[in-house]
């Protein structure tokens, strides 16, 4: 014997969802932003001679 379909509980969230995606569309698909704090640091600090020659 097959289950009965369980009926889904309305929520408002969901319609309002729905509502959104059907009159102005999907949202844009998520990019990775880069975590600056994760970015990596040089080994060393640059020499002075370095630092002169930049400038």
């Amino acid at each position: 014997m097959a289950k009965k379909k369980r009926v889904r509980r309305f929520r408002v969230v969901t319609a309002v969802k729905e509502l959104a995606r059907e009159r102005i569309g999907m949202p844009p698909p998520t990019q990775v932003v880069p975590d600056r704090k994760k970015r990596k640091q040089e080994k060393h600090k640059p020499t002075l001679g370095k630092l002169l020659e930049d400038t």
